[in-house]
């Protein structure tokens, strides 16, 4: 059984492993990692690999939502909002030290507005019934002017709020893996599968390469599920290279600014854009979050950008709300995610595609899961290894994750800036205290200090620069250029804790340079 989360301990048992292993998962985001822990919880020996970093795509990319989706209850879909806030709540409860309440205003032009979206948000509280988030209610432009001070108030009558999620998808997503490996998981990310391995045209397992060593592996499993998100397409090519692609991507890009935009301690949404989208001005470690679009694309790409014409939209509509005017210079970051939008009508618009999670299964047995929203993760991990149980005839628990703590989990109040590291802050401030020089902060315009560097690759499988500065804290994520003066410092440490060299700290540093420069804004690039 895993008991640490260690990448050298699941390569090791990759090596050595004899007997099958019960079930391999491909793809270390959010599905994939929501799959390792279910299904180790219930008792299944379990490998996932990941051929990146975990959480380097859509799960580090959200607008940090935990949420049922006002958008999509407006588009009829009780069913998906009514599982999301449950949900939401589970998520709350089990991972108090991430996820958190927070009110969204919905600014109103008009009374009929008003009465509009405040009785759809009623239906909302109903479907939430039971749930530990605040109730909607209607506001004037008093209330309004103290939740979020920098609303351009000009021709508003009011407005509504309503309650929903906050959270830090990355950091989730790792304390979500160290739970799984706790629970006997093994896990290993810069371990990409090649292909698969078949007997009698059934899948028997995969082929695996190892992208640190170069050593090659021949995995064989009861089961393999393919939770790759938005490159499922390519791992169900391996299996069957005739297949029609069941994936119709769209990229989200989301921009970030000082605080100084959106001082309040309250989010807004915009319910309805130029377009017809939505649009999210949120708080978020100190820093103003604006997001996102919905661009379809031809195919996923590891490290997508921005279009400039997204980025003009997000500012354009901004300004509209906000007293402060944003430019292209007040930006600080610029994200960009690929959603795994599931193909319905060709004649379609993305932000019409299903959310809705999907499972399919192919001749040969290899298991497909795809689409969803981070809120409903833990639902989808469920539904899917209830799928595998049912496919393999393997005798396990029920699901166990309903009422599961996540590793860190902590419900006493810490400094903002560092809750998000829960229960393991006691043993980062240890580690400072034994190593005084540790506590010493990065960059004047980050909360991060040098002892989260060490904590990252000691405890939380931090191969590379970009894997601290990306997901491991949210540096790049909040101030690319601020980032980019750090890391040579980063690289320093994290080769002192890695035991490496001189030109791994300056290839990891032009790797990274590499990688920041899709973060930021095209007039600085």
């Amino acid at each position: 059984m895993s008991a640490v989360f260690q990448r050298d301990d699941a390569i090791q048992q990759i090596r050595q492993r004899v007997q099958l292993w019960d079930l391999v998962v491909i793809g270390g985001g959010a599905t994939g990692i929501g799959i390792a822990l279910d299904a180790a919880s219930r008792g299944m020996d379990v490998l996932l690999l990941e051929q990146s970093d975990f959480g380097k795509g859509t799960s580090s990319r959200s607008t940090k939502l935990v949420h049922g989706g006002v958008r999509y209850l407006q588009q009829g879909n009780i069913t998906l909002v009514r599982d999301a806030l449950r949900e939401r709540t589970l998520l709350r409860n089990n991972a108090p030290h991430l996820v958190h309440d927070m009110e969204f205003v919905i600014p109103c032009t008009s009374l009929w507005q008003r009465f509009f979206y405040g009785f759809g948000l009623k239906i909302y509280d109903l479907l939430a019934t039971g749930n530990s988030f605040g109730r909607s209610h209607g506001a004037s432009n008093t209330v309004l002017d103290s939740l979020v001070p920098e609303l351009q108030q000009d021709g508003l009558r009011g407005g509504v709020v309503y309650h929903d999620g906050q959270f830090d998808d990355a950091r989730l997503l790792i304390n979500m893996a160290q739970t799984a490996a706790h629970k006997g998981a093994w896990l290993a990310n810069y371990v990409g599968v090649t292909g698969m391995l078949k007997q009698d045209n059934k899948i028997i397992g995969v082929t695996a390469t190892d992208a640190e060593s170069g050593d090659t592996y021949s995995i064989q499993s009861r089961c393999v599920v393919n939770a790759a998100g938005p490159f499922c397409d390519a791992v169900r090519s391996m299996d069957d290279v005739s297949i029609e692609p069941m994936i119709a991507p769209s990229q989200g890009v989301h921009v970030v600014l000082p605080k100084s935009f959106f001082p309040g301690p309250a989010a807004m949404i915009v319910p309805k854009t130029s377009d017809g989208r939505v649009i999210f001005i949120i708080p978020w470690h100190d820093h103003t979050l604006i997001g996102t679009t919905d661009t379809a694309i031809k195919y996923s790409e590891l490290e997508p950008s921005a279009q400039t014409e997204e980025i003009e939209f997000l500012l354009q509509t901004a300004a509209i709300y906000l007293k402060q005017t944003p430019t292209h210079d007040d930006i600080l970051s610029v994200f960009t995610g690929i959603r795994p939008l599931v193909k319905g009508d060709k004649s379609a618009r993305t932000a019409s595609l299903s959310r809705d999670h999907v499972i399919r299964t192919s001749p040969s047995g290899l298991i497909t899961i795809t689409g969803g929203k981070w809120t409903t993760v833990r639902k989808m991990a469920e539904d899917c290894v209830d799928h595998v149980v049912e496919q393999s005839g393997i005798t396990v628990k029920d699901c166990q994750t309903k009422q599961m703590h996540l590793h860190g989990f902590c419900d006493t109040h810490r400094p903002a800036s560092r809750n998000h590291y829960g229960s393991d802050l006691a043993s980062i401030e240890q580690l400072e205290s034994e190593r005084p020089e540790l506590s010493e902060m990065l960059h004047p315009q980050l909360t991060i200090r040098k002892s989260e560097v060490v904590w990252a690759v000691l405890h939380e499988m931090s191969r590379t620069v970009e894997d601290f500065l990306s997901r491991r804290s949210r540096a790049l994520f909040l101030n690319a250029h601020a980032a980019i003066e750090i890391a040579p410092l980063v690289a320093q440490i994290m080769a002192t804790e890695l035991g490496k060299d001189e030109p791994w700290r300056d290839k990891q540093v032009e790797h990274f340079n590499e990688t920041a420069t899709h973060f930021l804004p095209p007039t600085t690039r």
